[in-house]
């Protein structure tokens, strides 16, 4: 079983964001997401996109650390819940609805890609509706992790990078992998362990079951995948 840190603190300007059910409220990926943001120097003058954004939290982060800011997600439920906290927090982002880097104009790219999609390995077929959307990602928990890593080198620019957050039960090594294979310098570049949300503790036997969790675990392993195009 792997030591890792806890999740570092919350970065001051974060903020708090309105949720509505079906919206997937800020949990500590999103502060560990944010922590490798502030890390990458995120400031004025960079185009940030944050794919799948929920709630916004993260594209608002970005919004006041400076940088311009388009966020998209598939779900209409998100898209509204981000322009209202935009609205709420006045802040200026861009929000769009569709599926990953669908929604946006041929050819456009961005400084930052930061993403925090739906990684909990599931029983049964993806959802396509509900509050489940936002955290359900097939049996092996990639079904959108792979679709991101194969889409994030068409949007970055030279020496932009791509920050997502995902699991460790999700194979991390095969996201730096795919993302090597796609033309890009990638790695590990965080990890924290954390406590099991009530979603994995709902199905901790099934997770162990196919060997996505060890008996012994007590907690969840959360990793910041990082790439970077050069």
């Amino acid at each position: 079983m792997t030591t890792v840190a806890p999740p570092p603190p919350v970065p001051a300007g974060l903020g708090r964001v309105l949720t509505v059910p079906g919206v997937y409220a800020p949990r500590s990926d999103s502060r560990l997401l944010a922590h490798a943001m502030r890390a990458e120097g995120v400031r004025p003058g960079m185009e940030v996109l944050d794919v799948g954004t929920g709630s916004g939290v993260l594209a608002l982060y970005a919004a006041r650390l400076g940088a311009t800011v388009t966020a998209v997600d598939v779900d209409r439920r998100a898209v509204l819940t981000a322009r209202l906290n935009a609205l709420l927090a006045r802040q200026r982002v861009t929000v769009r609805r569709g599926d990953l880097n669908r929604p946006l104009l041929p050819g456009r790219s961005f400084d930052v890609v930061v993403s925090n999609p739906p990684y909990v390995p599931a029983p049964g077929r993806l959802p396509r509706r509900g509050p489940a959307r936002a955290w359900d990602a097939g049996h092996d928990g990639r079904a959108l992790v792979d679709r991101l890593c194969a889409a994030a080198p068409t949007v970055l620019r030279p020496h932009g990078v791509l920050l997502m957050v995902h699991s460790a039960m999700c194979d991390p090594e095969e996201s730096v992998r795919r993302l090597s294979r796609a033309g890009l310098r990638a790695g590990v570049s965080g990890r924290a362990s954390v406590p099991f949300g009530p979603v994995v503790r709902g199905r901790l036997d099934w997770l162990r079951q196919r060997g996505l969790m060890d008996v012994r675990d007590e907690r969840e392993e959360l990793v910041v995948i990082r790439a970077e195009r050069v």
